[in-house]
């Protein structure tokens, strides 16, 4: 996405073409009015929020904090009412009253590189905007090596962090001490955002499943529920692989729910696991799979193959 400057700031006109560029529109018609709806947005938040929109872009707060954008959530939003099918749907949002004015952490499987968007915006249809207007994510360098990437996370805050080089690749990949010197500022940045209020979002797994099943939790995820009472809130996507293909650059018509499992006190997880950080992120897996249909639940299908993890997650859950 290129946002040049006009003698009056970035152009209405560059903005609309770009996303447009990145929309899998049918027919004609539909691309005109998606345009004109662009347009209509643009012009309504005035020229002052398109210039921050462009500083947004280009910030670089390093391994640290990014606050959300108010004219990139209304464009994600206007473009999530014709691109989300009717059907789309958060299901067990009574859950989310229990996560209310406490500090959460929601872990979820990860599709594609739309799914915080996609949170954030059923969360919203399902009368969940409290929790949906505090999010921060957890979002990979590759997120920030391009704007079309970038732009998609300005809906939320973000927190950049590294990733593993067991997951990472191409310009995602850094050392193991430097994953480890960022890792160290970033965790610190997101537990300082769940002090101050904000719910985290991450993806456990650490990257997006190529398949669409479930892979394993990465143990040192664990390190992001240690602000004293955090809740976990469990949450199962399909159908957003749909919406914005692993391998593909455009988005897509799709139908995704949004399956809410039950809230667990992450102090619990912790003791009933005795610390053990693994047992901690397996036992998350577990509850994320529970609300997935069988053919998401890839690494946690069997759980007959976590014993240890299954017992600590039913005993957390016997202490809430």
């Amino acid at each position: 996405m290129s946002l040049e400057a006009s003698p009056n700031g970035p152009s209405r006109a560059v903005l609309g073409a770009a996303i447009l560029y990145f929309l899998s529109a049918p027919d004609l018609l539909t691309v005109l009015d998606i345009r004109a709806a662009l347009e209509r947005e643009i012009d309504g938040a005035g020229q002052d929020a398109l210039l921050a929109l462009k500083a947004r872009l280009a910030e670089d707060n390093g391994w640290g904090y990014y606050p959300p954008d108010p004219l990139a959530q209304r464009i994600h939003h206007l473009l999530a009412n014709r691109f989300l099918d009717q059907g789309s749907e958060v299901r067990e949002a009574h859950y989310l009253m229990r996560v209310v004015d406490v500090p959460v952490v929601i872990v979820a499987n990860h599709l594609s590189y739309a799914d915080a968007n996609v949170i954030e915006v059923l969360l919203q249809w399902a009368g969940g905007a409290e929790l949906a207007n505090r999010l921060t994510a957890l979002a990979g360098p590759k997120v920030f090596t391009s704007r079309e990437r970038r732009f998609s996370s300005l809906c939320f805050g973000t927190v950049k962090v590294p990733q593993s080089t067991e997951v990472a690749s191409g310009e995602a990949v850094l050392g193991g001490r430097e994953v480890a010197r960022a890792a160290r500022q970033s965790i610190d940045v997101a537990l300082r955002r769940l002090r101050e209020g904000d719910g985290l979002v991450l993806f456990g797994e650490g990257t997006r499943s190529r398949t669409g099943e479930m892979q394993s939790m990465l143990p040192g995820v664990a390190r992001y529920l240690d602000v004293p009472g955090t809740w976990v809130l469990p949450v199962g996507l399909a159908g957003s692989e749909t919406l914005f293909p692993v391998e593909g650059s455009a988005l897509q018509p799709a139908r995704v729910v949004l399956q809410l499992g039950r809230p667990i006190p992450a102090g619990a997880l912790v003791r009933r696991a005795a610390g053990d950080r693994r047992l901690i992120m397996d036992a998350i897996g577990l509850a994320v799979a529970e609300v997935l249909p069988p053919g998401y639940r890839g690494a946690y299908r069997r759980d007959d193959r976590f014993a240890d993890a299954k017992r600590v997650l039913l005993d957390s859950r016997d202490t809430a």
